[in-house]
């Protein structure tokens, strides 16, 4: 895959997708269908040619590209006038944190990829997002990711926190903020590409939405 700035706007966008899905079921118990199958079909579907093609193309991205669009901008609102989300803002830096470790530590990367290999065998038998396979996605999170720490502390209503589906969900899409921070990583992402090309990932962010 090539370092350039489009594939790095792809992935940041994908990896606030992950995100506006955790923030959506902690807040409100549910998240949108098709958000949460683009960032799923990253995990399960990893051998796609191309970024976009992991999210079933970049139109799959909107709300990703929406977010980074206004969370990357200056000030401390959005475009409509909103606080900007703080907590969407440390989980997106939390999960770039944990993908450092993994790329650190290549024996839990080799047995991660091992469980998500085992896991896309179960898609003979089940949907994408079937309960099961949702199920095993949360378990290779928990097993994997959560223990090279420190664990991500959600915030949002507990009632919806407390829910075993909705927290599978959670970890599940954690799982794919990983997927693509690893993307992130590999189209040349970094901490300063974050500060000083800012700027030109929102711009290429606009492109793909006006294109939409």
């Amino acid at each position: 895959m090539e370092a350039n700035n489009r594939n790095r706007t792809i992935a940041l966008a994908a990896l606030f997708q992950c995100v506006e899905g955790v923030v959506q079921i902690a807040t409100r118990g549910n998240v949108d269908s098709e958000l949460f199958d683009s960032c799923i079909h990253s995990v399960v579907h990893d051998s796609a040619g191309s970024p976009e093609a992991l999210y079933g193309g970049v139109n799959r991205l909107h709300t990703g590209l929406r977010v980074l669009m206004y969370q990357l901008g200056s000030g401390n609102l959005t475009p409509e006038g909103k606080p900007k989300n703080i907590e969407a803002t440390r989980y997106a830096v939390n999960l770039l944190y944990l993908e450092k470790k993994l790329h650190n530590d290549p024996d839990m990367f080799k047995q991660l990829l091992a469980h998500i290999e085992k896991a896309q065998q179960q898609l003979d038998f089940f949907a994408m997002t079937h309960p099961n396979m949702i199920a095993r996605l949360a378990e290779i999170y928990s097993n994997s990711i959560s223990q090279l720490g420190p664990r991500i502390m959600i915030k949002g209503d507990q009632s919806h926190l407390a829910n075993p589906d909705n927290a599978a969900k959670i970890r599940a899409l954690l799982l794919a903020g990983v997927r693509a921070a690893l993307l992130w990583r590999q189209a040349g992402g970094s901490r300063w590409k974050l500060i000083f090309a800012r700027g030109a990932m929102q711009k290429e962010a606009q492109q793909f939405l006006k294109n939409a």
